[in-house]
Formats: structure tokens, sequence, C-alpha cells
């Protein structure tokens, strides 16, 4: 079984930051691109930031300077840096990843965590 634990969320006033981690545990073999995706009441769920293997990033317009993802693959966990936060960037944080379980037929496969609120006062 694998699973995606995120934690870091919480409560913070706008101009602060909060760092977001997300550990990837089980029978892993490899895990390719690493993701963030927040959604807010209402919203669709949308791409904050990737990070590949090789750690090239992307980033959504909106977080773009203010956001960094990171990854440290000896952990198997996935970062992201929110400074200079908003009341718009107030959402359930996911994490999702590409991992190939150590187990035939060892095809890769999106799995995501539970979420972890960040909210952001004004």
């Amino acid at each position: 079984q694998v699973e995606l634990v995120e934690s870091g969320g919480g409560l913070v006033q706008a101009g602060g930051s909060l760092r977001l981690s997300c550990a990837a545990s089980g029978r892993i073999l490899g895990i390719g691109s690493m993701n963030w995706y927040r959604q807010a009441p209402g919203k669709e769920r949308e791409l904050v930031a990737n990070i590949s293997s090789g750690g090239n990033t992307n980033y959504a317009d909106p977080v773009k300077g203010r956001f960094t993802i990171s990854r440290d693959n000896d952990k198997n966990t996935v970062y992201l840096q929110m400074n200079s936060l908003k009341p718009e960037d107030t959402a359930v944080y996911y994490c999702a990843a590409l991992i190939i379980r150590l187990q035939m037929p060892f095809v890769p496969r999106d799995y995501w965590g539970q979420g972890t609120q960040v909210t952001v006062s004004s």
C-alpha cells in the first residue's frame, strides 16, 4: 500500500508564511513528478506547482515569486514553501505524485493525499 500524508497547514495572517510537507510511504519503487494542488470553496481544484524527478519546477501564475516547491528524494517528500500569503490563497491543499509501486506490473499511477487546510486571514 502507498500513502501520501500532508502536514503543515494552518491559520496565518496575510503576509505570513507556511511550509507544507507531503511524505510518501509504502512499497515504492520510484516517484516521478510531485505536485501541489489546491481547492477553494466553490472553486475547482487547480494546480499550484509541480516538480519533476530531476528537479524541474513549474508554478501557477498566482503563486509565482511567492511559493517554492522542492523535494527530498531520499525521504520521498515534497515541500511547498508559501511566503507573502494572501487571503485568496485560502484553500485545501493536496499533494499528488506519480508513483511506481514495488509490485508487478510496475505501472506508474497517481496517488493523492487527504489534503491540509490553509487559511489566510486579512
